[in-house]
């Protein structure tokens, strides 16, 4: 074998190589999981280290592409770790080729080679690390709720914020501007209140306001944030999330520069559900979702306005020197779709809008038939994206450079929200994605936990988890006016009345 070889363990005797090169060819690709193989793959991710589910007492993988030596692991164990610098190495030295991965299997005192595994190495990086909320899937308590961050060029993972530090309390929503580490937010809830941090180029601030999703304007002198009021819908059996719902919510923003917490009229109507606000790149338009709010109709027949709680994707205007707003315009109404569409966010480019489309509300993590669609900004038109699968599809985001989309998928149990990475082209369609890498092959099988809120970012979190879990025990925080009032919702059928806190 021509080349550099790398190998994870060696065998006293030496691999017969002859015997490998008369070994009989099995006409179909080996069983593997993760099914690591017809992806576009980062030449940043760390090894797609992966388990052959085929019989035998040998194993021998080789990893080639045009360019560089191959990397050959040779194993007693299906469970094959790949070498991180080989590996690296390898995938540098090939941007834009074919990587391929031949498995040779042994049993029976015989040799068999498998059809080839290919993938292709692209040409543009994946950022560095993402950050989401990680929990269990009876999170009706807090018990386990953290936000944690990873880096996708190794496998290190590390916490953020846990809830467990502050009396099983709970973390959630945060955001970060343009994918700075050192420019984040998150709201937290528990033992010592409620509160939103902000990290903020070396300094910590806790807002005293419960708030919900959010989104840093580009500029980084104001952030969005949703307020809502959640109801919950649980299995009787194991009190398990089946479904939830906004009764209640609207949207505002917080001046940093002033630190000053406000809202207007274009977002925060009272006859609408206003949540899951996301800017465009350049600042000019915040997005959101947007219902008609219909309350007598929920406490009446809860059911059937369930089921009617359909999203349009709004935006409005923002001029964030004379922080002035401008009207409020339907971007995608439910009619058009016949679904509701939910958690709309815009690539760096601005080209197109990443949302999910599901049957009703905006919680799609709970509903097998949600998707991920784009739509293009430029002419109108929106499609399903090509990496669904027959579960549900959620919460997603953009790398910086537009390439790589991150997103949550119950994929392929239907309960465990694991995370995805998929490779966008210039034209906004997706390959096959695959499963965010482990170092151990088999991770995936005994994790009981779940994946939410992925957000990239181009580096470690710079605030420290000492300075932020001081920043939630400090009482001393920026008080707030309570901008969020009491108003009328409306029934279809024009009665109006108060909606109740």
């Amino acid at each position: 074998m021509v080349g550099t070889v790398a190998t994870t363990l060696i065998f006293s005797r030496p691999l017969d190589e002859a015997a490998l090169a008369e070994a009989r060819l099995i006409a179909r690709r080996p069983r593997i999981q993760p099914e690591y193989f017809d992806v576009v793959i980062p030449p940043n991710i760390a090894p797609l280290n992966f388990r052959i589910e085929e019989s035998g007492d040998q194993f021998v993988v080789r990893i080639h592409a045009v360019k560089g030596g191959a990397v050959e692991i040779v194993s007693r164990s299906p469970e094959i770790v790949i070498p991180p610098g080989a590996w690296r190495r390898l995938l540098m030295e090939n941007r834009g080729n074919t990587l391929t991965i031949d498995v040779f299997v042994r049993r029976e005192a015989a040799w068999w080679r498998y059809g080839s595994l290919k993938n292709r190495i692209a040409e543009e990086e994946i950022d560095s690390h993402i950050v989401y909320r990680r929990l269990r899937p009876d999170a009706l308590y807090y018990r386990t709720i953290g936000i944690y961050q990873r880096d996708l060029e190794s496998y290190r993972e590390s916490a953020v914020l846990d809830g467990r530090w502050f009396g099983e309390g709970c973390v959630h929503c945060h955001a970060f501007q343009e994918r700075n580490p050192a420019r984040m937010s998150l709201n937290f809830r528990g033992r010592y209140g409620d509160g939103c941090l902000f990290a903020h180029d070396g300094q910590i601030h806790t807002l005293a306001a419960r708030l919900g999703h959010a989104a840093w304007h580009p500029s980084g002198k104001v952030v969005a944030f949703s307020r809502f009021d959640i109801q919950l819908f649980y299995h009787t059996a194991r009190m398990q999330t089946r479904d939830a719902m906004d009764s209640n919510s609207d949207l505002a923003y917080y001046r940093l520069d002033r630190r000053e917490l406000k809202t207007v009229a274009a977002i925060a109507d009272p006859f609408q559900l206003e949540t899951q606000p996301s800017w465009s790149p350049d600042g000019r338009y915040l997005y959101f979702a947007s219902a008609a709010k219909l309350w007598p109709d929920y406490v009446t027949f809860p059911s059937e306005y369930f089921s009617r709680l359909r999203y349009d994707l709004k935006r409005v205007r923002y001029d964030v020197e004379a922080d002035r707003w401008g009207p409020v315009e339907t971007v995608l109404s439910a009619e058009q779709t016949g679904k509701s569409n939910a958690n709309p966010r815009v690539s760096p480019d601005g080209r197109f809008l990443l949302f999910t489309l599901c049957d009703h509300g905006n919680f799609a993590l709970y509903q097998p038939e949600s998707d991920l669609y784009v739509l293009n900004l430029e002419d109108g038109k929106y499609r399903k994206l090509e990496c669904n699968s027959e579960f549900a599809e959620s919460w997603h985001s953009w790398s910086s450079n537009g390439r790589w989309i991150v997103f949550s998928s119950k994929r392929p149990t239907g309960i465990f929200t694991r995370l995805y990475l998929a490779y966008l082209d210039s034209d906004g369609r997706a390959a096959k994605p695959f499963l965010l890498p482990q170092r151990d092959p088999g991770f995936y099988d005994d994790f009981l936990g779940l994946y939410t809120l992925p957000e990239f970012v181009d580096g470690p979190i710079a605030a420290s988890p000492r300075a932020l879990l001081s920043a939630v025990r400090d009482t001393n925080r920026v008080p707030v006016e309570d901008i969020f009032r009491m108003g009328p919702a409306r029934s279809p059928s024009g009665h109006d009345r108060l909606r109740p806190e």
